[in-house]
């Protein structure tokens, strides 16, 4: 049984969307290659001797770029079987069945794949995840069937490039070598945007810490001196991220790591923020999403403005780097509203917190997301798009979509720019569109107390989603 687990993007990380399946396939007795297409070209001759291609789709980005793939592997092994697995897997079956997958998987996946590399297997889809028509998507509450539990193993990341070949961490003008892990899966929410909705449907699933322990202490023996835990929220248990942070400080006490967490969550427990500082958490990435009440409120973020506000506070007094992430077009965005979100991040002192790409992201429907329960969004977007994997929706008013194009073509340009440069341009940019004086509106950096501005820590992937 010869099986190759493709990847195409992960953001600049070592995939462990194949390590953790390569892991279950060799224990099952598979003959397995990985390979990272961000970092490697395709092995023509290893994909025509393949019995089972499994493609890992767990971003757009990702799905985007392994269409083509997908066509060029059918073509050079008609006779193998594919499949896709990832958060965009399910949701564009009907799309993905067109190039010749024949399975897809969203949740939990190391099991699936090992019976569908044995010849057992089924096609799962995410119900009202149509391909083609705008219609409502049900309610992922209504349709939460419990997700399978899985006995962990410990990620086999043979095969891969290792660590210094992906985004490192940056810090006080060094760079270090990142690894990435996951101490949890899935999500309690329902943010109407996020693609971990419509496949987990509000469940999570923690992964013991002995195992999460073992594949740091395998990424650290090939350099890692840093780890990114990509849990979609790392507080969605907050026990079990106390026992993780611990024991990893207490058997890497010079490690650092980084976490992502919701700004209610930063409020709710923010009994740990010490915790995480202690115990090496260098910076905490977080969706802010707006500063707008009302785009938060459709968006269903759980938070409100003035939480993020206390949120900066409350993570510069325990002196932890936060790292907001933003959709700052949506629908409902208009040009003021995007200067007064431009205002909020210099006035917050937050510019070098931000990466620059995060100034020009624009809200993606896809399928099966949330947003198509909305009436106004079902009215605005078109016919599904099999080319962008998205419903196109243009603004109201068409400046705020020419503004968004100029913003990210002006990032692209200035890749290696310094944040705070490429800050002023989006600034200067969004005034003149909106017939602004640049220098006016500027708002001041507020500070709290005793506040010092120290150098900020970021992985130097430039891209985003």
């Amino acid at each position: 049984m010869r099986v190759v687990l493709l990847s195409t993007y992960e953001l600049g990380r070592q995939p462990f969307g194949l390590a953790s399946p390569a892991a279950w396939l060799r224990q099952a007795g598979a003959e397995v290659v990985v390979q990272d297409l961000s970092r490697q070209r395709l092995d023509e001759d290893v994909a025509r001797g393949a019995d089972v291609v499994a493609f890992y789709l767990p971003m757009h980005t990702a799905t985007r770029l392994a269409l083509p793939v997908i066509d060029r592997v059918r073509a050079l092994n008609p006779g193998a079987r594919l499949c896709a697995f990832g958060l965009y897997a399910p949701p564009n079956a009907g799309l993905l069945r067109a190039h010749g997958i024949d399975a897809t998987y969203g949740a939990e996946v190391e099991a699936d794949l090992v019976e569908y590399a044995r010849g057992n297997h089924g096609t799962e889809r995410v119900e009202g995840a149509t391909d083609a028509t705008a219609g409502p998507a049900p309610d992922c509450r209504s349709l939460a069937r419990p997700i399978a539990r899985l006995n962990f193993l410990v990620p086999d990341r043979a095969g891969l490039p290792g660590p210094s070949c992906y985004a490192s961490l940056q810090r006080d003008d060094s760079s270090v070598v990142a690894g990435y892990t996951e101490a949890s899966r899935g999500c309690k929410y329902f943010c109407r945007h996020c693609p971990v909705v419509p496949v987990y449907r509000g469940q999570i699933r923690t992964v013991p810490t002995g195992v999460v322990l073992a594949d740091i202490r395998n990424q650290v023996a090939s350099g890692a001196a840093h780890i990114t835990f990509g849990d979609p929220d790392f507080f969605n248990g907050p026990a079990h991220a106390r026992r993780t942070v611990t024991a990893l400080h207490d058997e890497f006490p010079h490690l650092t790591y980084d976490v992502t967490i919701k700004i209610s969550h930063l409020l709710r427990h923010q009994s740990l923020l010490g915790l995480l500082r202690d115990t090496g958490c260098l910076f905490v990435t977080t969706a802010v999403e707006s500063i707008d009440d009302g785009i938060l409120a459709t968006l269903d973020k759980g938070h409100t403005a003035a939480d993020v506000e206390r949120t900066v506070s409350l993570c510069r007094q325990h002196a932890l780097a936060l790292a907001p992430t933003f959709v700052p077009f949506t629908p409902w965005t208009s040009l003021d509203g995007y200067i007064e979100l431009l205002s909020a991040i210099r006035r917050l002192d937050l510019v070098e917190h931000v990466a620059p790409i995060q100034l020009g992201i624009r809200l993606l429907v896809s399928n099966g997301s949330r947003l198509l329960d909305l009436p106004d969004i079902r009215t605005l977007v078109g016919p599904f798009d099999p080319v962008a994997l998205a419903y196109p929706w243009a603004h109201r008013d068409a400046r705020v979509d020419a503004l968004q194009k100029v913003i990210i073509a002006t990032v692209g340009c200035h890749a290696g720019a310094g944040r705070g440069e490429v800050f002023d341009r989006v600034w200067r940019l969004a005034c003149e569109f909106a017939n602004a004086d640049p220098d006016a509106g500027r708002a001041p950096v507020t500070l709290d107390g005793d506040y010092r501005r120290t150098s900020v820590p970021y992985l130097n992937e430039p891209w985003y989603c």
